[in-house]
């Protein structure tokens, strides 16, 4: 699938979409002469391409109904349940603690003006990286549970905005429309300090660093340019439609070369299923050192070309849960990261908002760009089946509870197959020709499932 082809298929048309996206994805190669000599013609191609990347991300900000002053209505009478928290909306504080939680979420979207992409002359990822943003936003999340504290908030991003806020009727401090909530916090010695100062306190420095590994910069373990680079190896490049299953397995390669996380893996289930014996291997190590954390990944399908309405509640019962990290999925061609729900709504971080590239080498670089204050939501029809959903477990213990309370949700649907099941045994892939053996009792046999190849995502699923 070449670019142009890949965004004309993603999020909707309109008229002019072959034309705009066939000019502003042109190789370097096709763009010009082939040997081009001198300062002057590279100069020439260097500002070509900075017109391309303003241009595309204009067209699609556009493509996209993209609005920071877009906005969602919830309902008071309603909880929010978002990653395993419950927020009463009726309750002052716990709508001002639900915004909180929701701004803390990092939000990876387009950016434009980045280094060049390896093979190509793409200085922007809007119209096609969606995936790979969502994915970015999914491992993200894992990241803080893995290294802030419990229940770690980002205070300083609390901004309270009278528009989006009436929503959950909120006034704003000051009455100022872009009001920065800072609280004053007592410390042991009974003196107050503000969140200003703050900032440099061991657990900004561990946010920023997080930040940091997502960067628009070829040497960012997370970013862009690193995603792109593993995602060669499964046939793709840059500007090609990505799937949430080949996304998981780019994050799995992305942790696996990360220096900075040697006691974290990634394990991807193999169709629809987690093996015991695999997620053991990555994660045991020799005595005395603990069990490695890990963040599972697991790519499903549910349903044919529209989301089965059976697994609704299967889907929110996984969002309840603590050890869950959200969801890759979205509307077709059109991904979203989802976090949460309210009735039967689900709430997502939209990574389709092209910003500037951040240089995250200065010091104390702005963080406002990675947060978002604008709580989304969809309903529950408009999800695309194909999707990737995310789990983290700290240690062994913390496996074990997560298995526990996984397949708990997941009967949930009694009368459809599960979305997913667990093995005792290993994969085919460890096993040689052999297959998996000595099934959990409680769970159906994967036997029962039947693997199909769906054209319109590239990726192989289950089809459920």
């Amino acid at each position: 699938m070449n670019a142009s082809t890949s965004l004309a298929g993603c999020e909707g048309q309109s008229p002019a979409d072959h034309l705009m996206d066939d000019w502003l994805f042109l190789s370097s190669e096709s763009a010009g002469p082939q040997h081009l000599e001198g300062s002057k013609e590279d100069q020439e191609t260097e500002d070509r391409g900075k017109l391309k990347s303003k241009l595309v991300s204009a067209w699609n900000s556009v493509k996209y109904g993209w609005s920071l002053k877009q906005k969602s209505k919830f309902s008071n009478s309603s909880p929010v349940i978002m990653l395993g928290q419950t927020y009463e909306l009726k309750d002052q504080g716990q709508r001002e603690r639900f915004l909180q939680s929701f701004a803390s979420l990092l939000w990876l979207t387009y950016r434009r003006g980045f280094p060049q992409l390896p093979g190509g002359c793409l200085t922007t990822d809007s119209g096609w990286g969606c995936v790979l943003r969502t994915g970015q936003m999914l491992l993200a999340q894992g990241l803080l549970l893995h290294l802030m504290p419990s229940g770690w908030t980002w205070s300083v991003s609390h901004h309270v905005v009278r528009d989006d806020m009436d929503l959950l009727a909120i006034r704003p401090t000051d009455g100022a429309e872009h009001a920065l909530v800072l609280k004053e916090i007592p410390n042991k010695r009974g003196r107050k300090l503000s969140l200003d100062s703050c900032l440099d306190r061991p657990m900004e420095a561990s946010h920023r660093r997080v930040v940091s590994w997502f960067a628009d910069h070829p040497t960012a373990p997370f970013g862009i340019h690193r995603l792109v680079e593993l995602g060669k190896t499964s046939g793709k490049k840059a500007g090609d439609w990505y799937g949430p299953s080949i996304a998981a397995h780019i994050l799995r390669k992305a942790v696996a070369a990360s220096v900075d996380l040697s006691n974290l893996v990634v394990y991807v289930a193999q169709d629809c299923t987690i093996y015991l014996e695999d997620v053991k291997r990555l994660c045991e190590r020799p005595a005395p050192q603990s069990w490695k954390s890990v963040i599972i990944l697991v790519p499903v399908r549910l349903g044919g070309q529209d989301l089965n309405s059976s697994y609704i509640t299967c889907v929110k019962r996984l969002l309840t849960l603590q050890c869950c990290i959200g969801i890759i999925g979205g509307k077709p061609k059109h991904s979203l990261f989802f976090v949460g729900f309210q009735d039967d709504h689900l709430l997502y971080l939209d990574p389709h908002y092209c910003q500037p590239t951040v240089n995250v080498a200065k010091a104390n670089f702005p963080l406002e760009s990675f947060h978002c204050k604008y709580p989304r939501k969809m309903p529950f029809s408009r999800m695309d089946p194909s999707c990737t959903i995310g789990f983290y477990a700290k240690g062994q213990q913390d496996f074990e509870s997560l298995c526990t309370v996984v397949h708990e949700a997941l009967s949930t649907s009694t009368d459809t197959y599960p979305m997913f099941i667990f093995s005792k045994g290993k994969s085919q892939d460890e096993e040689g020709s052999s297959g998996p053996t000595n099934n959990i009792a409680f769970i159906k046999r994967k036997d029962e499932l039947s693997r199909v190849n769906t054209d319109n995502s590239m990726d192989e699923f289950v089809l459920l």
